[in-house]
């Protein structure tokens, strides 16, 4: 393959696992598994907190949003891993490799402090239940949502467009995905800023790692004197996906952008793009009796009205 000089090259090769060709044929099949998994375990979740009053919460409003977050990963990262692995071309177009980066890090983004915000909201419920009303009201969770959307929209697009605006160092190849550490690695220029905004993005989702843990103590403290099961097992769950988001989430930021570990960061992307969507919703919110409830009921008039 000779050397790109271009800026801006028509496409980019995903190595995938190339080195291990055996891998594709099960992932593709484990993908074509779990996304589908994945939209109807999110899916019901947006249409029964939308139609049934009884769940016009702050908790299934945050909920709502994590479950579309969690659509916008797995749509923008399985559909392109399928297109590859089902077929002999694994390549990814320029403008397919900018939509899928300013998809994968506006999500990523929000993500990080919507859990942070969800948690806010649990830590008031079981710590303040007295003033859960005054402080998480429809229009103040309404508020926080529309700033946190646009401010970490303008974040992530400003960071993916000056990363899109370096030149092409080498060869147009990627090891997996259009991510900025993978990004990082195969442009070439003034990279130090861009190294900078990932090590700053890495200490800030440490801190709201160290809030979110610091709160939970409280929040612990608290459910130990819940007699109830229920209490403490809506608790753990919470907690369960705070850290599955997290730990990846650090362990890839901290990762040196000239390291040579390569199949980790591909491990990683599977994770974010499949496991994490498709695990929130069965952790907690589908075993929610209300909402087997209202998706029974809903599932029942979609039937009968035939």
């Amino acid at each position: 393959m000779a050397v790109i000089n271009e800026s801006h090259p028509e496409e980019f090769i995903l190595l995938g696992f190339a080195g291990q060709p055996w891998v594709d044929l099960p992932l593709f099949i484990i993908l074509l598994t779990t996304y589908p998994m994945a939209m109807m375990g999110n899916i019901p979740i947006i249409l029964v907190s939308k139609l049934d009053s009884h769940l016009h919460s702050p908790m299934y409003f945050f909920l709502t949003n994590l479950s579309f977050l969690g659509m916008c990963y797995t749509t923008s990262i399985v559909s392109q891993m399928l297109f590859n692995l089902g077929g002999s071309k694994k390549t990814i177009s320029y403008l397919g490799c900018a939509v899928q980066l300013y998809d994968f890090n506006t999500a990523g983004a929000t993500e990080c402090l919507l859990l942070a915000i969800m948690y806010l909201d649990h830590y008031v419920v079981i710590c303040r239940p007295l003033s859960y009303t005054l402080i998480m009201n429809q229009p103040i969770c309404l508020l926080l949502v529309t700033i946190l959307w646009l401010t970490e929209f303008t974040y992530a697009v400003s960071e993916a467009t000056v990363i899109l605006q370096l030149p092409l160092c080498g060869m147009n190849k990627l090891d997996h995905l259009c991510e900025i550490p993978v990004l990082i690695k195969t442009f070439c220029g003034e990279k130090e800023g861009n190294e900078l905004a990932l090590s700053v993005a890495c200490i800030f989702i440490i801190a709201v790692l160290c809030l979110i843990l610091t709160s939970y103590t409280c929040i612990g403290s608290a459910v130990l004197k819940i007699k109830s099961s229920k209490g403490r097992k809506k608790a753990s769950s919470h907690f369960t996906i705070v850290l599955l988001f997290y730990g990846p989430a650090i362990s890839m930021y901290l990762q040196s952008p000239s390291s040579n570990s390569r199949d980790q960061p591909k491990f990683m992307a599977l994770f974010y793009g499949v496991v994490i969507p498709t695990l929130n919703p069965f952790i907690d919110i589908l075993r929610n009796k209300d909402v087997k409830v209202t998706f029974g009921k809903l599932v029942r008039g979609i039937f009968c009205s035939k």
